[in-house]
This record gives C-alpha cells, structure tokens and sequence, in this order.
C-alpha cells in the first residue's frame, strides 16, 4: 500500500486560527473552493458515514465553530481532512512529487540523506506524525500532520549552507538527492516569506 505526503507553504498560527473562528465567509469560500472534492470524499466514505461519521462539510464546519466533536475516535479522520482542507485553503501547495506516492520508510530514507548534509532542523518523517494539528482536533489513523516553523525553516537552509561552505557533500542515491532538493525549494520558499513555514500530510 502506498501513501502521499502533501505539502502546503503557510502561516501555521493563522491557519490555526481559524479553528474555533466561527468564520461563516471562510466556510462558504471553502465549500465553494472545494465541492467537488467533499462530494467526492462523502461518496469514498459513504459507509463511514451511513454508521455515523461527519459528512466532510459537517466535519469543516464543526472544526471552524470549535466542536463539539464526538467521542467516537473512529470517526476523526474527518476532522483531519477537515483542517487539511483549511490548510489547502490557506496556503500554497508545494512540489510533492518526489513523495507522492511513497512506500515503506522512503520518508525516514529521505531524513538520512539531509543528515547526510548535517540537515538537521527539520524532519520529513516528522511530517507523518500527529504534532501539526491544532490544539483540540481529534485525529485517528490517517491523516496524519507534521509542522515546520519558519525558524527551524531558516535553521535547516543555514546548516544546508555550512555543509556547502565545508565542502561536506557525501554523494547520494540519486532519487533520495531528488528529494532533499526538492526539501530545500520548499525551505527557500518559507525563507522569502517571513512567518511562514510548512505543514505536510501524509495519507
């Protein structure tokens, strides 16, 4: 089985907080932006929701309105997808292509060739943890939601820049060097726009 990581250039704190805002405008730009996609996703889990989960809109609009979320872990996928629609909504989506699809550890072999580079600061296996989500949004399983600040994003590209200066370049299997490359355009991305940083999902 394969999974995706998606990732998006943004304000992490804005778009946190539009969790809880009660935005009405942001949910119709969101419904409208995206109806196709939470129709598609209704009909992909219709049986989720015939046995009692969120629609996707259903699942949005209790995400923008704060709760009350239900106590049915099962069902927080949604409430995942929910705020990675917000995120969709909110930022810029970066080239993925080095990591959609990706099978097995391909993101912890990533990770070993940016420490390869004395890249440290950030992690792209982080980016399949749980710690990007907001405060209070139930999560389960998949989505899974990883953040990089906008200084562990300054960090990592001055690490990348000391290891070029030192003349540290360890040489690498050519599709994991795709994919570090491809990490530092998002990193030079985050550095051009103060505050901004990288959220990622993997599903």
């Amino acid at each position: 089985m394969s999974s995706s990581l998606s990732v998006y250039l943004l304000d992490p704190e804005a778009t946190r907080a539009l969790v809880g805002s009660g935005d009405e405008e942001l949910l119709k730009a969101v419904r409208g932006e995206f109806g196709a996609e939470l129709a598609a996703d209704d009909s992909w889990f219709s049986t989720e929701i015939a046995d009692g989960a969120p629609t996707a809109y259903e699942a949005l609009r209790t995400m923008v309105h704060g709760g009350p979320y239900p106590e049915t872990r099962e069902y927080a996928f949604q409430y995942g997808y929910a705020y990675k629609r917000l995120c969709a909504m909110t930022g810029l989506f970066l080239d993925n292509s080095c990591f959609s699809p990706f099978r097995g550890d391909w993101l912890e072999l990533v990770d070993e060739g940016l420490r390869a580079l004395r890249i440290t600061a950030v992690s792209v296996a982080e980016l399949g943890y749980y710690g990007g989500f907001p405060k209070g949004v139930p999560v389960y399983d998949l989505p899974r939601c990883g953040e990089w600040t906008h200084a562990q994003c300054l960090e990592a590209l001055e690490q990348f820049e000391r290891t070029k200066r030192d003349g540290h370049a360890p040489p690498l299997e050519p599709e994991v060097l795709d994919a570090v490359m491809d990490v530092i355009g998002w990193l030079r991305r985050a550095e051009a726009r103060p505050g901004f940083g990288v959220v990622g999902f993997v599903s």
